[in-house]
C-alpha cells in the first residue's frame, strides 16, 4: 500500500502538469485569440482616417486575424445604388487585388472579420468609388510583416 503523503504529492504534480499543458495548448490555437480591431473612418472629405494618425497607415502581421470596422460617411457625390466609398486592398508589387479585401460601402458602420495577407510586403487600400474630386487621395498604406 502506498503512503498517503506520496500519493497526494504525485496527484498534485500530475494536476499541475495537466493545467500547464492545457494552458500551452489553448494558447497555441488561433481560434482562442481575439482578432485585433482596426477602426477606419471613410470620411465625407474623401480621405481614409485612422485615429491618432495624420496619414492613414496600418501594420499587420502576415495571416493575422483582424476585425475591420469602417464608418463610411457620404462624400460629395453618391453612386446611384447608394454606395458612398469603396475599400479595396492591392498588393503593391503587381497591383493585384487581395482576395476578401474588396468592399462597397454604403453610409454607416460596417464590420468585417478578415485575415491579413499571408505574404509580407507593401500593400495599399484605395477607394474604388468616385466619391468626389479628391477621390484619388483616398488611400491607406499597409505594411504586412
Amino acid at each position: 500500500m502506498k503512503n498517503p503523503r506520496q500519493s497526494a504529492i504525485l496527484f498534485s504534480r500530475r494536476a499541475v502538469a495537466c493545467v500547464v499543458a492545457a494552458w500551452f495548448l489553448a494558447a497555441s490555437f488561433p481560434a482562442f485569440a481575439q482578432p485585433r480591431v482596426i477602426e477606419v473612418l471613410a470620411d465625407k472629405d474623401s480621405h481614409f482616417k485612422i485615429a491618432g494618425q495624420t496619414k492613414a497607415q496600418l501594420t499587420v502581421k502576415a495571416g493575422e486575424q483582424v476585425l475591420l470596422r469602417i464608418d463610411a460617411r457620404k462624400g460629395k457625390t453618391w453612386n446611384r445604388d447608394g454606395v458612398v466609398h469603396g475599400f479595396t486592398m492591392l498588393r503593391m508589387k503587381d497591383r493585384a487585388r487581395v482576395p476578401g479585401w474588396d468592399f462597397e460601402l454604403t453610409a454607416g458602420m460596417h464590420e468585417y472579420s478578415l485575415t491579413a495577407p499571408p505574404e509580407p510586403g507593401e500593400y495599399e487600400v484605395l477607394c474604388t468609388v468616385i466619391c468626389s474630386g479628391d477621390h484619388e487621395g483616398m488611400r491607406i498604406k499597409v505594411l504586412v510583416v
